[in-house]
């Protein structure tokens, strides 16, 4: 189960990537799409996926009971990660032919683990299309080392160990190459390196690309480490592992009950790192709508509402056996010890007694143990997923995910069993009725 995720960790090198990759199983699972602008015909027992944005994707398996309300079954998690985004027309053409690109922060990822690794490109690019309105879209990812950012030595810093204050705009700009001053003129002709380089991997011409949204991302395999093998490593853990996770296990209880009373749903969302407020974010209506249309009429929707569960899945800080005053004395999840419920007396979460209850019910009939997060009571948290769509839909639901260390580093690290422990729940919470 874990090499299918280093896999999935693999091929889904940025929001698009990850999209692309879960679609990719949905549709091996029998889903088949559906067109937002379309008129559905869902049947019961039928199996549905819409996109939006190319970067956020949701599927559906449709109760047989829902004229009774028996209620929606729902794990959202999100596609994308702190990392950073090229800027248009991103070069810079520095002394000797060197060339480095201009680059924006995404998110609020922890900046010198990206520093002196090998960095590829993915994202997509838009293409003419038949219309000024309808412009083609292409998801690629070049999947080899093209940059790095390469750090300042430590003899032009010698304090760079006692604290190091970092300038996105002037440290973290990667290099790409050094190049002839004839190449880089014919670089310029056809709309930059970056241009060129996408475009031969397209097979399309520099001027056929009309714009473009391009991720550096580290290229380092996911490995698994530990004497016992009982970690593994990669980028993007938090919060594709979640993903992954939760699309396992909607193949697994597809299989074992491919007839549910309740209707089963996977939402991924994108742009979580950044507040959710995006046509694809958690903050948008889309879910909503979706569940609307699954439902004959709005006295049918909030019928169904009434019995659904929530459930938002995203990484929790594991005790860092190096920092433990960072930690709450009491409520410390440990990496292996199974499902966190995440809990945050100002609602930075949405769980309360009684989803907590439900959750952790569910862990033990699964025989899974679960832990519990809890802020140090000097320590400021983040937010979810789990309060922002409280906000769209009168649901219950729990806020929960694995513990990790590194969260927002460039390489995270979580735990292999945690990881198994986790489907094992959530297939659980798709089947039971």
């Amino acid at each position: 189960m874990i090499q299918k995720l280093l896999e999935s960790l693999c091929k889904a090198t940025c929001n698009f990537c990850a999209v692309k990759e879960i679609e990719s199983r949905l549709e091996a699972a029998g889903y088949s799409h559906l067109d937002p602008a379309a008129e559905w015909n869902l049947q019961k027992g039928g199996r549905y996926y819409v996109k939006t944005n190319s970067s956020a994707i949701f599927a559906f398996c449709v109760g047989n009971d829902m004229e009774n309300a028996a209620g929606f079954r729902i794990i959202a998690s999100h596609s994308d990660s702190p990392g950073f985004k090229l800027k248009p027309n991103p070069e810079i053409y520095g002394e000797n032919g060197v060339v480095l690109l201009n680059v924006e922060k995404y998110g609020g990822g922890i900046l010198y683990t990206w520093f002196d690794r090998p960095l590829s490109l993915s994202g997509r690019v838009m293409l003419k299309g038949k219309s000024p309105f309808e412009p083609e879209e292409r998801i690629f990812d070049l999947r080899r080392p093209i940059a790095t950012i390469p750090h300042l030595a430590i003899h032009f810093n010698r304090e760079v160990n006692s604290g190091n204050s970092l300038s996105v705009q002037k440290d973290m700009k990667p290099v790409v190459g050094r190049f002839s001053d004839a190449e880089i003129e014919d670089f310029k002709k056809n709309g930059g390196v970056i241009r060129k380089l996408v475009a031969d991997e397209l097979g399309v011409s520099p001027d056929d690309i009309i714009a473009d949204e391009l991720w550096l991302y580290p290229a380092e395999k996911p490995e698994i480490i530990g004497v016992n093998g009982e970690y593994f490593q990669s980028g993007r853990i938090d919060d594709l592992s979640m993903a992954f996770a939760s699309l396992q296990a909607l193949e697994d209880a597809d299989k074992a009950d491919p007839a549910p009373r309740h209707t089963r749903v996977l939402a991924v969302f994108d742009n979580e790192e950044t507040g959710s407020a995006t046509k694809q974010g958690a903050h948008s209506p889309f879910l909503a709508n979706v569940m609307r249309r699954i439902c004959v009429s709005d006295e049918a929707f909030h019928r169904n509402l009434h019995n659904s569960f929530l459930i938002s899945a995203d990484d929790a800080h594991a005790f860092h056996p190096n920092y433990p005053e960072k930690h709450d004395p009491r409520n410390h999840p440990f990496i292996g010890g199974g499902p966190v419920i995440k809990i945050n007396a100002n609602s930075k979460y949405m769980t309360d007694a009684r989803s907590s209850a439900v959750f952790s019910e569910l862990c033990k009939a699964a025989g899974v143990n679960c832990q519990y997060f809890v802020n140090h009571g000097d320590v400021a948290g983040g937010s979810t997923l789990g309060n922002i769509l409280t906000s769209q839909l009168e649901i219950k639901g729990v806020d929960m995910g694995c513990a990790i260390w590194a969260m927002h580093s460039a390489c995270e690290t979580a735990g292999v069993s945690d990881h198994e422990d986790t489907i094992k729940v959530f297939a659980h919470f798709f089947e039971k009725n």
